[in-house]
């Protein structure tokens, strides 16, 4: 996530939310991406460094554990621009160009100069992003799949170039017997059906079965990978993406809540403001007087209580709504107790880690640390692969 100060509703609700539930479920890298910041912000640098801060304690506030996922600082580990700098060497320039969000990005920040290799190539520094911890999954929005696209493409073209080392055939074949005989012959049975049968269920199986051996090596189970599927050893896996589920948090106007539109509630708001920006939203414009029915489908307000409120909450608002049975203040009532309660430990959270700052360090360090040991393993093969390993 790029740095962007303190974060609203809108972020919890479609992206940390979820980073809590995966967190239990995968082996998770999150990280600040501030060198991504860089390629829109490189003329004033000047907030990134306190953005960092509020968004990494939001992230905790939220529930994302560092006892259950890395959390990072891009910048903090350099292996990423090493990885960005070598798959450049390889890298179509027609790929980057060709990416919808470059042009997009250009015309909506036309203000800003980006004609600058950073912009352009900042979606290779994404590929680096996820390839240096040879990610399975991302997740990421609709609109980010191109990205995560580009990255299998560039995964592919690096596995084709630099994938068939030398006596690949004999390295993968000694790499069968070490699975014991009962599983190298399931494997090469497998082998033969994806590959003469074109059959994917055998693929996934021979997969699954690579992923539990104990008693072969990383390097072993990435060749035996690239093996089955006909090709050279995949030293960078292709990653797929993991879509995000669409945020339903809507803006204080109805539209997409972004700080952009000003239309937002801060995550970590306090309930005076939370009260005063929620009593204040507009309503159905043909309520005009209390006595007045109204409808709940043109209301902004409406939309929160749909994120909000329980069945039966939701059906008072529609049934007093339409009929003027209740007012645009008893409307809200329910929908401002409801935030505030679900910010309550979202406060109580981020209090103790602003006043330990220490510790909210000490996590990013360690986790740049349990990062750094990932990327350096998949540098290491990288520059053996590209024959820039000097031993």
């Amino acid at each position: 996530m790029r740095p962007t100060g303190k974060l609203h509703l809108g972020h919890y609700h479609g992206v940390l939310k979820n980073w809590v539930k995966l967190q239990h479920e995968y082996e998770c890298f999150f990280f600040v991406a501030d060198w991504h910041a860089l390629t829109t912000q490189y003329d004033d640098t000047s907030g990134i460094q306190q953005s960092v801060w509020d968004m990494v304690i939001d992230w905790l506030a939220a529930g994302v554990n560092p006892g259950s996922s890395t959390m990072f600082i891009q910048s903090q580990v350099p292996e990423h621009a090493e990885l960005h700098l070598l798959l450049s060497m390889i890298t179509p320039l027609g790929w980057l160009e060709r990416i919808p969000t470059y042009k997009d990005q250009q015309e909506k920040l036309r203000e800003k100069d980006l004609a600058t290799y950073g912009f352009l190539g900042y979606p290779l520094l994404q590929t680096a992003d996820i390839l240096m911890y040879r990610a399975g999954k991302v997740p990421v929005g609709a609109d980010q799949v191109s990205h995560v696209e580009i990255t299998r493409e560039i995964a592919r073209r690096f596995n084709h170039i630099y994938g068939r080392e030398p006596g690949f055939e004999e390295q993968a074949e000694a790499a069968i017997v070490k699975m014991g005989k009962k599983n190298a012959k399931l494997y090469r049975n497998l082998k033969k059906r994806y590959q003469e049968e074109g059959n994917m269920e055998a693929l996934e199986t021979a997969r699954a079965l690579l992923k539990e051996q104990q008693n072969i090596s990383l390097g072993d189970r990435e060749r035996l990978y690239g093996y089955i599927e006909g090709g050279g050893k995949v030293i960078l896996p292709e990653p797929q993406p993991l879509l995000t589920p669409e945020s339903k948090m809507p803006g204080l106007d109805g539209q997409k809540m972004s700080k952009s539109y000003n239309n937002y509630i801060g995550l970590r708001e306090e309930p005076d403001s939370v009260s005063q920006k929620i009593r204040t939203m507009q309503t159905d414009p043909q309520r005009v007087r209390r006595t007045d029915p109204g409808d709940p489908e043109k209301c902004p307000v409406w939309s929160m209580h749909k994120v909000y409120s329980d069945a039966e909450t939701c059906e008072w608002v529609q049934q007093g709504c339409r009929s003027a049975g209740i007012g645009c203040l008893d409307c809200k009532k329910p929908l401002i107790d409801a935030v505030i309660e679900e910010q309550r430990p979202l406060h109580e959270r981020a209090r103790d880690y602003e006043k330990n700052p220490d510790v909210v360090r000490s996590i990013l360090e360690e986790g740049r640390e349990h990062a750094r040991d990932a990327a350096r393993d998949t540098l290491e093969e990288v520059r053996a692969a590209m024959g820039l390993s000097y031993r």
